[in-house]
């Protein structure tokens, strides 16, 4: 009886906890390896120790980067290139004209039916600085630092609706599940402060994103790294604060108490989730004195108040730009900044392309100009990469719905072409790559996908991003999926 019963014992042992138990056993020889080097002095033995308990320890990269850090400005329903960065005085001569049959045969809009008017430029344009960078009446503060920054005419995306769309631009894929460009930046170069999160969202405009929280979602990589959405308005995180009655003391006791738990777990299944949790629970006590002081921009001198047009205690993009100038400061790795209300179709004054866009510019022209000017007083400007666009373009004609014609001047959604633009981090400055066509339809050249921008986000901060990879699913998996290559002809 006795031997039957070892025998069904011995059956129910997989291959899958053989394998387990196999690699806990390899796992402490080699941390007693550690430790014995630990006790020799050996500062290498020390950091590895530490990188494998605290999965946010700081790393190296593949190379030296130009860029410690990254701040990317994403303006969510994507702006209207045409009125703001690519000039076309041939597509102003055929405003109000039938479209031609070519731009619209074979083609995906988002709402465009039937055959549309063309839609002149609505905004009038000059040269700025030195290099002579084209740039809209909309943006007269950023026209003053347009020799800081390099130009992307010609970026094209495969994505016309905004939720896929944005979740390429940050992803890589149009699909959910993927880790955000700020998740894989984080998971490989860590963070340099351990107080702060390595990875902090910061919404305006009322809304998040179409696509939602998963564009600053961490996908399969462990959850340490996804973004961490912080408010300028209110309490800095949700749940910040402790409920009355428990102290720091207490607070830390139960942290403490929590951990020993998850230690023991991870001794027994070697899970990475559970380094994670380890590491979001002391994260979250540390959170909790650091947050509030580095969110708190009620202590800048009056002069910074002017420069970006804060207004503290509210939500604004003005707010959000200087806070990145702070958390950067402090170490944070990646600092992502969306500002929704970009969509220009037309339906009403606020959604199109010459009140609307108006508008929106008065809220981000002062303050992202004032961000990268603070960042060259402050002598931050060349370690920080700065990126700056939205998921698609606008088209050259005008939007209709069902052959009818909006009530204001809109433009469709167009995969074609648009224009982002990145300064500091080692980019060349006051340069443009890219043209378009003379209606800004097609680009003629400097032609650059979204896999391309964050093949050159990854070059910036020192990765390789073919081998910048999370194995996943029994294939390794990166950023740029099977793409992508860096834009040499702006990189400094």
């Amino acid at each position: 009886m006795a031997k039957d019963f070892h025998l069904e014992a011995l059956k129910n042992i997989s291959r899958r906890h053989f394998l387990r138990e196999s690699a806990a056993g390899i796992g402490a020889v080699a941390l007693g390896t550690f430790l014995a080097n630990c006790g020799s002095g050996d500062n290498n033995a020390k950091k590895s120790i530490a990188a494998m308990v605290d999965p946010m320890f700081p790393k190296s990269p593949h190379f030296p980067g130009k860029a410690k850090q990254v701040i990317y400005l994403h303006m969510a329903g994507a702006p209207s290139q045409l009125e703001l960065f690519d000039f076309k005085p041939e597509l102003q001569k055929l405003d109000n004209q039938l479209c031609p049959p070519s731009l619209l045969e074979g083609k995906k809009f988002a709402f465009i039916r039937g055959v549309p008017r063309m839609l002149g430029p609505q905004a009038n344009f000059k040269q700025h600085g030195q290099s002579g960078a084209l740039i809209s009446e909309n943006l007269p503060h950023f026209s003053t630092v347009a020799d800081e920054v390099s130009f992307l005419k010609g970026v094209y995306t495969d994505q016309f609706n905004h939720a896929p769309a944005q979740l390429f631009v940050h992803s890589g894929s149009p699909r959910l599940g993927r880790p955000s460009i700020g998740s894989w930046i984080t998971y490989g170069l860590g963070s340099e402060n351990n107080n702060l999160p390595g990875f902090v969202v910061l919404t305006s405009g009322g809304k998040t994103p179409d696509a939602g929280k998963s564009v600053w979602g961490s996908g399969f990589l462990p959850s340490i790294y996804q973004g961490v959405q912080c408010r300028s308005e209110g309490e800095p995180v949700l749940f910040l604060n402790d409920p009355e009655g428990l102290d720091r003391e207490l607070k830390k006791g139960t942290i403490d108490a929590i951990n020993e738990i998850n230690k023991l777990h991870y001794d027994e299944f070697n899970d990475p989730e559970t380094l994670t949790r380890i590491a979001q629970y002391e994260m979250a006590f540390r959170m909790q004195v650091s947050v509030p002081e580095v969110m708190n921009i009620n202590n800048e001198p009056a002069y910074i108040h002017q420069l970006y047009g804060t207004t503290p205690g509210k939500a604004s993009f003005a707010n959000n730009c200087l806070l990145a100038r702070k958390l950067v400061e402090q170490g944070v790795r990646f600092v992502q900044l969306f500002d929704w209300g970009w969509d220009s179709h037309g339906t009403s004054a606020n959604e199109s392309v010459d009140y609307g866009i108006k508008n929106k510019c008065r809220l981000i022209d002062r303050p992202m100009t004032a961000l990268l000017l603070d960042l060259k007083q402050r002598g931050l400007l060349e370690e920080t990469l700065v990126v700056w666009g939205g998921e698609f373009g606008r088209t050259p004609m005008q939007e209709n719905r069902e052959g009818k014609t909006m009530p204001f001047k809109g433009r469709d959604h167009h995969v074609e072409a648009f224009t982002m633009w990145m300064a500091g981090g080692g980019i060349k400055k006051g340069m443009s790559w890219g043209e378009t066509d003379e209606i800004g339809y097609y680009p003629i050249n400097g032609k650059v996908s979204l896999h391309d921008v964050q093949a050159t986000i990854l070059n910036q901060v020192g990765f390789d991003h073919e081998k910048l990879t999370y194995h996943f699913q029994g294939r390794p998996f990166r950023l740029t999926d099977v793409s992508g290559k860096v834009i040499q002809e702006i990189v400094a």
